[in-house]
C-alpha cells in the first residue's frame, strides 16, 4: 500500500465473355487532377514574380468541367458503343432493362454515400483514398488506398491494350497470314508488334501526365465534345440510315458447322429499321453462345459483363482537390450524371431492340459501326474514349500513389513519391505508375485482369458505403453532412450490392481481394505510426458501449454470475509491477482499475496536476499488456483518495466490488520497470505518506462500504515466468502450488470454514487456477485441527463442499494444538480477559503470531508460488490499528508472496 516496497493508495468471371470486354471492364475512376501548385517563395506582393506565378496557377473547376464530364466520360467509356447489342442479344430488352435497374440501384445507393461523405468538410486530393482513411482510419483507408492504385494503373493498361487491339483490327496485318480485306492494314501484328504498340500509347500517356495534368483537363472537354458528337451520330443513325443486310464477322475457330459438331452460324444478318415484329422478336431472352470465346452466356456472365459500363462514379470525387467548391460540386454533378447516363443506356436499349434482329446483336457486337452514317464515326469514338480512360487512369493512379506518401502509411517505402516539381505536379509518382503500367502490358490479354480490376472498383464502393454507414452509426455531432438524401438503410443496400456483385463476377477473385485487403489492413496496424486524424472505431465502440451500460442493470445481479471488479492502488508502480501483473490474473474479464491518490489542494494550484500524468499511465498499461483502466485522484489525505475512487471509479453496472492494497511495511522499494520508454522522467508518484492507523482505516472505510478488501504482500519481485517455470531440480520436481488457509487465524477459538469470508478465498483461489498460465498449479487446502475433534469427520465435510464448488483442491490436515495452546495460555494469565472479539485480537501474544507463521511455513513443502490467508475485520476501536497491522505483520513474516483476504459478499452457489 503506502510502503516503498508495495502499491498502495500513495502519491499517485470467370474467363471474360466479351472480347471487348478488355476495353472497358475497368472503369475511368480517376480522372484528372489539376495539382496545386507548389508553394511559393515568400515574397512581397507587390513582386511581379509573384504576381506572374499567382497567374500560372491553374484555374479550379467548375461542376461541369470538374465532376460532370469526368464522370459522363468514365460510366459511357466504350460499353455505350460495343455493350449495348450484346445485352440486349442475349438476354431480351425486358432482363436488359431490369438489369440496368438493378446496376442503377447499386451504384446509386454508393453515390448516395459518395454525396454525403463529400458534404461533410473539406475535402484533400485523393478522392476515394481520402474519404475512406480519414472516416475509417488509416488501416482501412491505406488498404483500400493501395487497391484503389493498383486498380488505377491496371485500369491504365487494359485500356491501353484495349486501344491497341482495337487499332491493330482495323490497321492491322492478319496473323493467320492471309490477305488483307483493306487497304488500310498495313501495321503488322504479333505479340511484340502490339506490346511495342501498347508501350508507345502508354509513353504518350506519361508525356501528357509529366507535363501537367492540366492538358488533359483541358482536353477532356474536347473528348467529350468528340464522344457526344459520335454518340448523336449513333441517335440519328437509327433514323437516317435504311435497312440493310451487314455482313456478320466469322471465324473458324467458333463456328462450329467447321469441323462439323454443329450447326452453322449465319452470316449474315439485318438492320430492319424500327418495326414491330423486330421489337417483339427482341423482347425475351435468348441466351446463346458468345461468337469470340464460345463461351455459353447466362444472365449472370451478361449482367457482370453490363454492370462494368456502371461504375465509374468516383471521377468527380476524385477530383475534389482542384474543384470550386466540392461539396456542392459533387453532389450534383455525379447525380446529374448517373441520371444522364441511365436516359442513354435505355434509349440505346429499346432503340437496339427495336430496329435490329437478334442474329446480329449476338453475331456482331461493333454493329453500331456498321449502322452509321459513317462508319469511322464509331472507331474514334472508340480510340477517343480509350484513350482518355487510360490517361485519366494513369493521371488517378498518381495521385493515389501521391496521397498515400504524403500520409507516410507506407514509411520510407513510399517516400520518394512525395516529390513534386515546381508546379505541383506528383513526378515520381507519375513514373511509379507509368513503370507499373509498363510491366503489367507485358501480360498481353487481359481477360482475368479485367475481372480483378472490377473487383477492385466494387471494393472500393463498399468501402465507401461503409464509411458512411460507420459516421452514421456513430452518432457523432460533428457527422453533419449537407446532403442528407441517404440513412444507413441504403449504406448497408450499397455495401449488399457491391459484395454480391464481386461474387457474381468472380467469387475466387472477390475471395482473394477481400483476404489481399485484410492482409495489408494488418500490415498497416501493425507498422504505419498512429495518424491523427481519429478513429471512427473509437465513435462506433462508445455508441455501443454506453449503450450497453445502460442494459447492465444492477438490480439484476446474481452471485452466479459474479466477477471480481478489481481496484487496484498504486503508489508507485516502479515497484508494483508484479502486484500488477498478479491482479491481472485474478480479475476474470471483470473491472481492473489501477488507481492512484496525488495529493494537493486544487484550489492552491494553477491547473489540474493528473491529466499530464494520464499519458504515462496508460503507457504503463500498454507496456505491461495487461487489461486495465487507470483513475487518478487529487485528494487532501490518501484516505480520502481512496474514499474518492471507491465511490467514483466505474460507471452503471462495472464497479470495483474488490480493494486491493499493497502490504505496509519497511521495505526499501525496488524498481522493476526498467524500459526506456517508460524514462524515470516520467513522475507517478512515490514515497511514504501515510501512517499506520490511516492505512487501516482504508480498510475499515472499504468493509464498511461492504467492498471486498486483499492486502498483497511481498509481491514486489514477483515474476509470474519464473514463478510457473521453476528450475526442475527443485524440491517439487517443478510442480507448483497455490496455498489456501480459509481460517481466521487471529481467532483460534473460531474454526468455521463456510463462512462468507472463507468462501470468497476458495472462489478468489479457484479463478487464478483457472487462467491459462496458472492451469498447471495444484490448490492446497489446509485445515487446522484440534486434538479430540474429529478430523475424518472435517476433512470429509470440506470434501463434500469442495466437490458441490467444482473446485478441485488437495485437503491437508494441520494439528495446531501447540500454537492454541499457547494462546490460551496467555488467556490464562490475563483472568479478567472477556473472550470476545475485538478484544480477542488485541490478547493476540508474539510467541502466538510467530509459531502460527512457522506452522504456515513447515506445513507447505514445497514452497507455493502464492499464498491465500484469511483477513479479519479491523476493530471497532481505532486506538487499536497499530497492534492490528502489527498482528498481521508477524502473521506473514517471510511468507513469500501473500493475499490476506476479506470477503463481505457471497460470491459462490451450488444452484445450478
Amino acid at each position: 500500500m503506502g510502503s516503498r516496497g508495495d502499491p498502495g493508495p500513495g502519491t499517485m468471371t470467370e474467363r471474360t465473355p466479351l472480347l471487348h470486354y478488355r476495353l472497358s471492364t475497368s472503369v475511368n475512376e480517376s480522372e484528372p487532377r489539376c495539382p496545386s501548385p507548389g508553394q511559393a517563395p515568400a515574397q512581397h506582393p507587390g513582386n511581379p514574380r509573384q504576381r506572374s506565378a499567382q497567374q500560372r496557377q491553374p484555374e479550379k473547376l467548375s461542376i461541369f468541367f470538374g465532376v460532370v464530364i469526368p464522370t459522363l466520360l468514365s460510366m459511357f467509356s466504350v460499353v455505350v458503343f460495343l455493350r449495348i447489342g450484346f445485352m440486349v442479344g442475349h438476354s431480351g430488352l425486358y432482363q436488359a432493362i431490369a438489369m440496368l435497374l438493378v446496376a442503377y440501384f447499386i451504384i446509386c445507393m454508393t453515390v448516395l454515400s459518395v454525396c454525403a461523405i463529400s458534404t461533410n468538410g473539406a475535402l484533400d486530393a485523393g478522392g476515394a483514398y481520402y474519404m475512406i482513411s480519414r472516416a475509417l482510419g488509416p488501416e482501412f483507408g491505406g488498404s483500400i488506398g493501395i487497391m484503389f492504385f493498383l486498380a488505377n494503373v491496371c485500369g491504365s493498361a487494359l485500356f491501353v491494350l484495349g486501344l491497341v487491339e482495337a487499332i491493330v483490327d482495323t490497321f492491322g496485318v492478319p496473323e493467320d497470314g492471309s490477305l488483307p480485306t483493306s487497304a488500310y492494314q498495313v501495321l503488322p501484328s504479333g505479340y511484340w508488334w502490339s506490346l511495342l504498340y501498347g508501350t508507345g500509347v502508354a509513353l504518350l500517356c506519361l508525356l501528357v501526365c509529366l507535363v501537367g495534368a492540366h492538358i488533359y483537363a483541358k482536353a477532356t472537354f474536347l473528348i467529350f465534345l468528340v464522344v457526344m458528337f459520335v454518340l448523336g451520330t449513333v441517335f440519328v443513325s437509327f433514323f437516317a440510315v435504311h435497312p440493310r443486310t451487314i455482313v456478320l464477322p466469322g471465324s473458324a475457330a467458333f463456328n462450329p458447322a467447321a469441323n462439323g459438331t454443329g450447326p452453322a452460324f449465319p452470316t449474315t444478318a439485318n438492320f430492319t429499321g424500327f418495326k414491330l415484329d423486330t421489337l417483339l422478336g427482341n423482347l425475351w431472352a435468348d441466351y446463346t453462345v458468345d461468337y469470340t470465346t464460345n463461351t455459353m452466356m447466362t444472365f449472370a456472365t451478361v449482367f457482370a459483363v453490363m454492370f462494368n459500363g456502371c461504375t465509374g462514379i468516383m471521377a468527380g470525387s476524385n477530383m475534389s482537390g482542384d474543384l470550386k467548391n466540392p461539396s456542392y460540386s459533387i453532389p450534383r454533378g455525379t447525380i446529374t450524371a448517373v441520371i444522364f447516363t441511365f436516359i442513354i443506356y435505355n434509349m440505346l436499349s429499346i432503340m437496339v431492340a427495336c430496329s435490329c434482329d437478334r442474329v446480329l446483336l449476338q453475331r456482331d457486337y461493333s454493329f453500331l459501326r456498321d449502322i452509321n452514317i459513317w462508319n469511322p464515326f464509331v472507331t474514334v469514338g472508340v480510340y477517343s474514349s480509350t484513350l482518355s480512360a487510360a490517361m485519366s487512369n494513369l493521371i488517378g493512379a498518381s495521385r493515389i500513389l501521391y496521397a498515400l506518401a504524403r500520409d507516410d502509411l507506407f514509411g520510407k517505402v513510399l517516400s520518394p513519391a512525395k516529390k513534386t516539381s515546381h508546379s505541383g505536379n506528383p513526378w515520381v509518382s507519375v513514373l511509379l505508375s507509368w513503370f507499373l503500367v509498363q510491366l503489367v502490358l507485358f501480360s498481353g490479354k487481359l481477360n482475368t485482369i479485367a475481372s480483378i480490376v472490377t473487383i477492385f472498383f466494387l471494393l472500393v464502393y463498399a468501402a465507401v458505403d461503409l464509411a458512411c454507414l460507420a459516421l452514421e452509426w456513430a452518432s457523432a455531432p460533428n457527422f453533419r453532412p449537407t446532403f442528407r438524401y441517404f440513412t444507413w438503410h441504403t449504406c448497408v443496400l450499397g455495401i449488399v450490392g457491391c459484395v454480391v456483385m464481386m461474387f457474381l463476377i468472380n467469387a475466387i477473385y472477390a475471395s482473394a481481394s477481400i483476404a489481399f485487403m485484410l492482409l495489408l489492413l494488418l500490415l498497416i496496424h501493425y507498422l504505419s505510426p498512429t495518424s491523427s486524424w481519429g478513429y471512427i472505431s473509437q465513435a462506433l465502440i462508445f455508441h455501443q458501449v454506453r449503450k450497453y451500460l445502460l442494459m447492465l442493470d444492477v438490480r439484476k445481479d446474481h452471485v452466479k454470475f459474479w466477477r471480481p471488479q478489481i481496484l487496484l492502488m498504486v503508489s508507485n508502480p516502479r515497484s508494483s509491477v508484479g502486484l500488477i501483473r498478479f491482479t491481472n490474473d485474478i480479475k476474470k474479464s471483470g473491472l481492473y482499475v489501477l488507481g492512484h491518490v496525488q495529493l494537493g489542494d486544487l484550489d492552491t494550484l494553477p491547473s489540474d496536476p493528473l491529466q499530464s500524468q494520464y499519458d504515462s499511465w496508460l503507457s504503463l498499461v500498454d507496456h505491461l499488456n495487461i487489461k486495465s483502466f487507470v483513475n487518478l485522484t487529487l485528494a487532501d489525505s490518501v484516505r480520502h483518495g481512496v474514499q474518492h475512487l471507491l465511490f467514483i471509479s466505474g460507471l452503471g453496472g462495472m464497479r470495483p466490488n474488490t480493494l486491493i492494497l499493497g502490504f505496509y511495511d519497511d521495505r526499501l522499494p525496488q524498481d522493476n520497470l526498467i524500459d526506456p520508454s517508460l524514462s524515470a522522467g516520467q513522475s507517478f508518484g512515490d514515497g511514504k505518506v501515510l501512517g499506520p492507523r490511516e492505512y487501516v482505516a482504508i480498510i475499515a472505510d472499504a468493509v464498511k462500504m461492504l467492498k471486498n478488501v486483499a492486502l498483497a504482500r511481498d509481491f514486489n519481485g514477483f515474476d509470474r515466468a519464473r514463478v510457473l517455470s521453476p528450475p526442475p531440480s527443485s524440491p517439487g520436481k517443478g510442480a507448483v502450488y497455490v496455498d489456501v488457509w480459509p481460517v481466521n487465524l487471529l481467532r483460534p477459538d473460531s474454526c468455521s470454514y463456510v463462512d462468507t469470508c472463507s468462501l470468497f478465498l476458495l472462489q478468489l483461489a479457484c479463478i487464478l487456477n483457472m487462467v491459462r498460465a496458472w492451469r498447471r498449479a495444484t490448490l492446497r487446502l489446509f485445515l487446522c485441527v484440534e486434538e479430540g475433534r474429529s478430523v475424518r469427520g472435517s476433512k470429509e465435510k470440506l470434501g463434500q463442499l469442495l466437490k458441490e464448488l467444482r473446485i478441485k483442491a488437495q485437503v491437508y490436515s494441520v494439528p495446531w494444538d501447540q500454537q492454541v495452546a499457547l494462546h490460551w495460555q496467555r488467556q490464562g494469565d490475563e483472568g479478567d480477559y472477556v473472550n470476545s472479539f475485538p478484544s480477542n485480537a488485541t490478547r493476540l501474544s508474539d510467541d502466538y503470531l510467530s509459531a502460527v507463521n512457522k506452522l504456515i511455513l513447515d506445513s507447505a513443502r514445497p514452497a507455493p508460488a502464492v499464498r491465500f490467508l484469511y483477513l479479519p475485520r479491523p476493530p471497532a476501536d481505532t486506538s487499536r490499528y497499530a497492534t492490528y497491522l502489527e498482528q498481521l505483520e508477524l502473521l506473514t513474516r517471510d511468507l513469500g508472496p501473500t493475499l490476506l483476504i476479506h470477503g463481505v459478499t457471497p460470491v459462490i452457489t451450488t444452484d445450478l
